[in-house]
């Protein structure tokens, strides 16, 4: 058990993500004492296993009391480790409102994304997995929607580019696609419904549909989504700007 526990730890640093078919995976996830060996691990070295049952993978994050001790330890709180800019932050609460929301309603509703009505014996069957049920959006409607916001076509795009390199995102041609980690870093508890009651379609003045390696949720509160897309606007005018600032005073 104890050599098994080393491996999957070892093989989730190394990788990031892990698909939740994977054997390892499937044991942490259904055997009490082995995930209970890998958590004790894990809290020893300030970190976690995170999974939900709406994700297709699973990966690792800093626990609450770790965030202080990485992301204070500089003069500025760094409010994200994967070299984010806040517009870039601010794209991310985008798309994962756009593509993970009505998703995970799917999902609850079992319907798999080529369904166009719900099935009347839906709710007997397992729930589908997220590559069944989540539905990529348009790039070009995403520049045409949010491009005036956040950075226009250049910013957006090498900001589009940063998020699929991490593992947030996966682009097809026009599509931009769930990535194994946009279901598993953000705090949907704490966003779903601030988002949804108008965090975001109060700035962008635009309904949001009803339907944050690992390291900690980048975005957590209202108050902090507001501000990033805010300070994010502010810098409309200027396409390219390599120098916006990275870290949260």
């Amino acid at each position: 058990m104890i050599e098994d526990a080393q491996i999957l730890i070892a093989r989730l640093l190394a990788h990031q993500t892990l698909r939740r078919e994977d054997k390892l995976v499937k044991r942490a996830l259904s055997d009490e004492l082995f995930r209970t060996e890998i958590d004790t691990r894990l809290k020893a070295c300030g970190m976690k296993f995170v999974d939900n049952v709406y994700a297709d993978y699973v990966t690792l994050a800093l626990t609450r009391d770790s965030e202080s001790k990485v992301f204070g330890t500089k003069e500025t709180w760094q409010n994200n480790n994967f070299g984010l800019a806040r517009d870039g932050v601010a794209l991310l609460v985008v798309l994962w409102s756009l593509i993970i929301l009505p998703k995970r309603e799917r999902q609850e509703a079992h319907q798999l994304a080529e369904e166009d009505q719900n099935d009347m014996f839906g709710k007997d069957k397992p729930m589908p997995r997220a590559e069944d049920t989540s539905i990529g959006i348009s790039y070009r409607a995403l520049l045409a929607d949010f491009g005036e916001k956040l950075g226009k076509k250049t910013r957006m795009d090498m900001n589009l580019g940063q998020l699929a390199r991490v593992g947030f995102i996966e682009r097809k041609a026009d599509l931009i696609l769930e990535g194994p980690l946009l279901d598993l870093l953000m705090d949907t508890d704490t966003l779903k419904d601030r988002i949804i009651n108008g965090a975001l379609s109060d700035i962008f003045q635009i309904p949001v549909p009803r339907t944050p390696a690992i390291i900690a949720p980048v975005v957590e509160t209202e108050a902090e989504t507001t501000d990033i897309i805010a300070e994010a606007n502010a810098v409309n005018d200027t396409d390219a700007n390599p120098d916006i600032n990275t870290e949260k005073e």
